[in-house]
């Protein structure tokens, strides 16, 4: 592997891995509804995609000026797995790709480890993956915040240079580029209008942007070879 520019792919879950977003937003929509705070799924995605429920749920408390009710985070969670039982599926393409990937490879999520682990279950990835599964509960800020890519390379004693973030939300890519690494834009979710998704997270400082696995692929391809 002399000379390869990379030394690890940091994947983000939701909306790469697994095409969970369009399940999350609808979801999260529901119950906030329930809670009285009318919003919509697409309004959940422009406004929380890829940030922790925790933070979402103080911008929540700070617009409404009161608690939401008792014990809303763990039934959210729990209508949100679920959910997933019946409808997850893996991204198009993703185990192609990680059959491909010659470098390591992890997860860095804004989810919480119980969702991230039954996610990758559920749509046969958790052993491809494991033990290497970060959560943003592991660190003291979520996205945009770089902590959580920053304690990942930590972990995986890989210098944030050498390092490539697989991000869909705005909020990952500028984690991604906050921490120092290489941040690929992925749009091939189906929450994502690429026309509009791919400037966006171009604007967040993506070095790059996939519009599924395959442009995933040429890219990285690319970088490992510097």
């Amino acid at each position: 592997m002399a000379g390869r520019a990379v030394d690890l792919v940091v994947f983000d879950m939701d909306g790469v891995l697994v095409d969970s977003e369009p399940i999350s937003c609808r979801i999260t929509a529901e119950s906030l509804t329930r809670a009285g705070y009318p919003i919509s799924a697409e309004e959940v995605r422009n406004r929380f995609l890829g940030i922790s429920t925790p933070d979402m749920m103080r911008a929540v408390e700070a617009a409404l000026a009161r608690p939401l009710p008792p014990h809303f985070r763990e039934r959210l969670r729990d209508s949100l797995l679920a959910a997933f039982e019946r409808e997850l599926a893996p991204m198009p393409g993703i185990a192609a790709l990680l059959d491909w990937l010659p470098a390591r490879y992890c997860v860095a999520s804004s989810s919480h480890p119980e969702r991230i682990r039954r996610s990758l279950e559920i749509t046969g990835l958790y052993d491809r993956f494991a033990p290497h599964l970060f959560s943003s509960s592991m660190v003291a800020r979520g996205k945009p915040a770089p902590d959580l890519f920053l304690h990942a390379a930590v972990v995986m004693d890989t210098a944030p240079a050498r390092t490539v973030v697989v991000e869909d939300s705005e909020a990952g890519v500028r984690a991604g580029r906050a921490a120092g690494m290489t941040v690929i834009g992925f749009t091939g979710g189906g929450h994502v209008d690429t026309a509009d998704h791919a400037p966006r997270l171009l604007a967040c400082g993506a070095d790059h942007v996939a519009r599924d696995m395959a442009a995933l692929r040429a890219i990285l391809e690319t970088l490992l070879t510097g």
